[in-house]
């Protein structure tokens, strides 16, 4: 806990106490939004086997998401869709997910911990790579974003079972394309991206 903690400690001693860890889930994927989440915890809050949302199994990240829910002074979180996406490049719409996130936090945070991404905002901030398995507030971040982002897929899926999106998430795994060429495209998958784009190209 001592190590997710030194970012946010050093902060705090600094009399800085409104620390909002920002990370998104969603950049890779064929289909769906881009989700980003902001958090502000209570000072010196410790949930115990909180780490990178990639590192957790499901059943743990539902777990966390109640608690973290329930705890943090606030949650923000950001959703761009794939028209979006498509228009502006995946890059962009990430900032735009966590600039979004951030706007919505019910307080103004005095400092973001963010996840190794450069955001044009007038709040100070500290950029940390890898920073979800760094940082308490960033991995609390992650696992709201990617929890959210889950849930979404998991109603795609029963709208598109032949896609698999339950298991798959909407990556480009070899089923997730096989069923492209079989079924097509839906109006959520990503036109801009690769196998979406070759889809289109060769069914003009």
């Amino acid at each position: 806990m001592d190590d997710l903690y030194s970012y946010e400690r050093d902060l705090i001693k600094q009399n800085i106490t409104l620390i909002a860890g920002v990370d998104e889930v969603g950049r890779g994927p064929l289909v769906g939004p881009v989700v980003a989440a902001a958090v502000i915890l209570p000072v010196n809050y410790e949930l115990k086997g909180l780490t990178d949302s990639k590192k957790l199994s499901e059943k743990k990240r539902d777990i966390f998401y109640d608690i973290l829910k329930k705890d943090a002074i606030s949650i923000g979180v950001g959703i761009i869709d794939e028209k979006v996406i498509d228009e502006v490049n995946i890059y962009e719409a990430t900032k735009l997910a966590m600039k979004d996130a951030i706007n919505k936090l019910s307080v103004t945070p005095e400092h973001i911990l963010i996840d190794a991404m450069p955001l044009d905002i007038d709040i100070p901030r500290t950029s940390i790579i890898k920073g979800d398995a760094k940082s308490l507030s960033i991995a609390a971040a992650s696992v709201i974003a990617k929890v959210t982002r889950d849930r979404m897929m998991y109603t795609l899926d029963k709208e598109y079972p032949m896609y698999n999106f339950k298991s798959n998430k909407g990556y480009p795994t070899k089923e997730h394309i096989a069923a492209i060429d079989k079924y097509g495209i839906i109006k959520e998958h990503r036109k801009s991206f690769g196998p979406v784009k070759d889809y289109l190209n060769r069914n003009r």
